[in-house]
């Protein structure tokens, strides 16, 4: 059974488009790795659990930074299957963030490998905003499709959780 996670694909309108927030991944299998490993703030979520309320969440825990949108300020971005079979479901919703703010979660491993020893990282280390054809190419190449369906959302003047 696939993994599923939700996440946050926040915006702001700079020069006439849209920005796009994406964050990167912490730890040290990430530390090298730039194109293709950004992400939208995102975590998984259980049958239990609301997409939307998930993303929420994740976003906060990964940012440091809770938001509370209306539902009339949302908009669905769909589903995507990510390499290895991982469904994200994306929502996205404008606001600002000072990415020299961020706090996220961390996580702990064994590291260095085939140590006993354990290390804690963030599990977020930067986030950045970008300019949507930078953030096609720096993020995950499935979750591209995000930033399409955001530029197509905004250019039909469309909002609303759906």
């Amino acid at each position: 059974m696939p993994q599923h996670s939700a996440g946050i694909l926040l915006y702001r309108m700079r020069g006439g488009g849209p920005q796009v927030l994406l964050v990167h991944p912490g730890g040290p299998y990430w530390a090298k790795r730039d194109l293709g490993a950004w992400s939208i703030p995102k975590g998984e979520y259980g049958q239990d659990c609301e997409p939307l309320a998930a993303a929420l969440r994740e976003f906060a825990e990964e940012t440091g930074h809770p938001i509370a949108p209306g539902t009339d300020e949302v908009i669905g971005l769909g589903t995507v299957r990510q390499g290895g079979g991982k469904q994200v479901v994306a929502f996205a919703v404008e606001g600002d963030l000072d990415v020299t703010a961020l706090v996220s979660n961390t996580f702990r491993m064994r590291w260095p490998p085939r140590s006993d020893a354990l290390a804690e990282f963030p599990e977020v280390d930067r986030a950045g905003w970008f300019e949507p054809d930078e953030a096609r190419v720096r993020m995950n190449p499935a979750q591209a499709a995000f930033v399409d369906r955001l530029i197509d959302a905004l250019a039909a003047g469309r909002r609303g959780a759906g």
